[in-house]
C-alpha cells in the first residue's frame, strides 16, 4: 500500500480575507507540504469566482516553484479548450526550464467558469471541448522533440516532454487517457459518482505508450482531520457551505463553519451536497487512517490527491500535517520493499512510480 500522495489547492478565498492573503497561503501550505512529504501541488484553473484566486494558473504556478525546491508543482487542470495548446506549451516549458524535472501538466476539457466567462476568454465560440483529443494531440507534440523542417515550435517547450495528465469527472477523459496512454486523474473531490467506473475503463482499454508503460491512476479526494471527528466534521461545514453556494449558482467566499446546517439548506439540498461529498473522508487521525486504507484497498489507485478548504488557515495546514502521517503510517504498514519504493520516490520529489514516469 506505499501510495504517493499529494495536494490539490484550489487557492480559495475567504470571507473577511483576501486575493493576496490566499496566495501567501497558498505558498505557506507547498512549503509545508514539501517538509511533510507530499509529491506535488497543484491548482486549477477557475474564472468569474469571487472564492478561487488561480485563474492565470501558470504565473501562480511559478509563484509557488520559486518558492519550494523538490515538491512537483503542476495544474490540476488547465482547461485547454480556454488556450490555444501553443500558449500552454510555452508557459509549461517555460516552467519546466526555471525548475526542470519538476513540473506537471493536467489538462481538463470543461471550461472551468460560465458561458458568458468562457465567450470573454475565448472571443469566439470556435474553441469547444469537443476538439480536446486534438488540442491534447497538438500540446504532445508542441512538447516533444523538435521534427525536421518543423514550422512552429514552442520556444521554450520544444523537447522539455512535461509530463501531460488528463483529467476528468467522467469516463470521457479516462478512456481518451488509455487510448492515448497518458496519466489519469479523477477528479473525486466534486464528482465521486463515476469514479469506480472510470478508473475501471482506463486500466481495461490501457494502451502503452512513449510517455508510459503502464497505467497510472491518481484519484483527488477530499479529506478533511483533526484532532477529534467532531472538530473535522465541524470544520467541514466551510465546504458544504461552499457547495451549497454552487448548487444555487450563487458567488461564494469561504464562510466560517457553523454547528448547525439545518437551518441553511433545504433537504433536496443537503441531499445533492451529500452527493458530492460521498467519497469524503472526515475525522480524527484514526478515521481518516481507517477510511483511506479501505479506499486504497478497494481502487488500488497510484496516488491520491488531498482537497480540504476549513475556513482557517491554521486548521488547514493542521489537517494537511495529520494526512500525511497517515500515508506515511499507510506506507510503513505495506511492508519494508514497499516503504523502500516509497522514501526513494518521495526524496527524488516523485514517487514510487513506473521507470518511465521517472
Amino acid at each position: 500500500m506505499a501510495v504517493a500522495f499529494s495536494i490539490l489547492d484550489l487557492a480559495p478565498v475567504r470571507d473577511k480575507g483576501s486575493i493576496a492573503e490566499t496566495f501567501r497561503n497558498s505558498l505557506d501550505l507547498a512549503q509545508h507540504a514539501e517538509a511533510w512529504g507530499y509529491t506535488r501541488f497543484w491548482m486549477a484553473e477557475h474564472h468569474n469566482m469571487p472564492g478561487i484566486a488561480s485563474a492565470a494558473t501558470s504565473v501562480l504556478l511559478g509563484y509557488i516553484a520559486g518558492g519550494t525546491k523538490r515538491i512537483r508543482v503542476g495544474s490540476g487542470g488547465v482547461m485547454l479548450p480556454n488556450h490555444a495548446p501553443l500558449v500552454i506549451a510555452e508557459q509549461f516549458g517555460t516552467l519546466e526550464t526555471l525548475y526542470p524535472g519538476r513540473i506537471d501538466i493536467g489538462l481538463g476539457r470543461a471550461p472551468g467558469t460560465d458561458g458568458q466567462t468562457v465567450r470573454a476568454l475565448r472571443r469566439t465560440s470556435g474553441s469547444t471541448e469537443f476538439d480536446f483529443p486534438g488540442q491534447v494531440e497538438e500540446l504532445l507534440h508542441f512538447l516533444g522533440p523538435v521534427e525536421a523542417r518543423q514550422a512552429v515550435r514552442a520556444v521554450p517547450g520544444a523537447g522539455t516532454e512535461v509530463p501531460v495528465w488528463l483529467l476528468g469527472s467522467s469516463t470521457f477523459s479516462a478512456q481518451l487517457a488509455a487510448q492515448m496512454g497518458l496519466r489519469f486523474a479523477f477528479a473525486g473531490h466534486f464528482a465521486p459518482q463515476e469514479m469506480r467506473q472510470a478508473i475501471a475503463l482506463y486500466r481495461a482499454h490501457f494502451e502503452p505508450s512513449r510517455y508510459l508503460d503502464e497505467p497510472y491512476v491518481m484519484v483527488g479526494l477530499p479529506v478533511l482531520a483533526a484532532d477529534s471527528d467532531e472538530q473535522a466534521q465541524f470544520l467541514a461545514t466551510t465546504s458544504s457551505q461552499r457547495f451549497l453556494k454552487l448548487i444555487r449558482g450563487e458567488p461564494f467566499l469561504l464562510a466560517p463553519p457553523v454547528i448547525d446546517m439545518e437551518p441553511l439548506w433545504s433537504l433536496p439540498e443537503k441531499q445533492l451536497v451529500a452527493s458530492r461529498f460521498s467519497a469524503a473522508i472526515i475525522g480524527s487521525r484514526e478515521t481518516v487512517q481507517r477510511k483511506l486504507e479501505g479506499f486504497l484497498d478497494e481502487t488500488e489507485v497510484n496516488e491520491v490527491m488531498v482537497q480540504c478548504e476549513p475556513y482557517l488557515h491554521a486548521d488547514r495546514l493542521r489537517s494537511f500535517e495529520i494526512v500525511a502521517g497517515v500515508f506515511k503510517a499507510i506506507g510503513e504498514e505495506g511492508g519494508g520493499a514497499a516503504l523502500a519504493a516509497w522514501k526513494g520516490g518521495q526524496q527524488a520529489g516523485m514517487s514510487a512510480l513506473p521507470s518511465t514516469m521517472k
